[in-house]
């Protein structure tokens, strides 16, 4: 299994202008679904602490099992993915966060450190918060407590369903999926995404990757040229996709409330 061929760099990812126009922040606070789902009163206390920051591609937010959390951050039109990282380099994609979630649950499930490395995959804007004012609130509100253990069994259903897919599904079922997950997270039917990152992020060679995009391509469902890839046909590629996909979409749905839904970024 390869390794992940990002340029990861230890550093605090870059903040917004310290002059940014209020309309700005206000307008992404709108676009984070957990944030968005908050009681008027939380958002209230939250909001002098929520910092908008930029997250470059291939920006490492966590570290797994080194470096105690600190932050947690909520993404709005970023998309981050969290990786299951090897003694000798090789990783994999476990999970995927954007509008409807956040990064660093760790802290409020009890534990210091993160088990996981997340990297940004899709570059954007992310709220950037204490962890301990977050802690704070989830022990004092339980109207943030139930909506963040919510979202964590969401999380926890996805990955555990990455993890059957990789093993029982194809390589163009778990193409489908992924581009299926990744578009709902991002307004339009396109994205910028080489092949190459593709395979590091399922944890597959480039060359399977490059078979089943050609694939997909040669029914018409998708179009790839020079690491942009636009779907064509997105109900073509739903019905070609495995179960999986479907089967994190229905629990996301069951277990957050409507405003969180996977159906769409916009």
């Amino acid at each position: 299994m390869p390794s992940l061929a990002l340029r990861v760099e230890h550093r605090p990812p870059p903040s917004m202008p310290s002059r940014a126009p209020l309309i700005t922040i206000a307008r992404h606070s709108q676009q984070n679904r957990l944030l968005r789902a908050l009681p008027d009163g939380v958002w209230d206390r939250l909001s002098a602490h929520l910092e908008l920051i930029e997250l470059p591609v291939g920006t490492c937010l966590l570290h797994e099992n080194c470096e105690v959390v600190s932050s947690v951050y909520f993404p709005t039109n970023a998309i981050v993915s969290l990786l299951c990282v090897m003694e000798n380099g090789a990783s994999a994609q476990t999970a995927m966060v954007g509008v409807e979630g956040m990064v660093g649950i760790s802290p409020f499930m009890g534990f210091a450190t993160s088990p996981c490395r997340a990297v940004v995959q899709s570059t954007g804007y992310a709220f950037k918060l204490p962890a301990r004012v977050l802690m704070h609130e989830f022990e004092r509100t339980p109207a943030v407590t139930r909506l963040l253990l919510r979202y964590t069994q969401s999380l926890i259903t996805q990955m555990a369903q990455t993890a059957g897919c990789n093993r029982h599904h194809t390589l163009e079922q778990q193409l489908c999926r992924w581009l299926l997950s990744t578009l709902d997270r991002l307004p339009g039917n396109s994205l910028v995404m080489t092949q190459e990152l593709i395979s590091h992020l399922i944890g597959v060679r480039r060359e399977g990757v490059t078979e089943a995009a050609c694939k997909l391509q040669r029914l018409g469902m998708i179009s790839y040229r020079r690491g942009h890839i636009t779907v064509l046909d997105r109900a073509a590629l739903e019905s070609h996709v495995c179960e999986c996909y479907a089967v994190v979409r229905r629990e996301t749905e069951r277990l957050l409330p409507p405003s969180l839904s996977l159906s769409r970024a916009n």
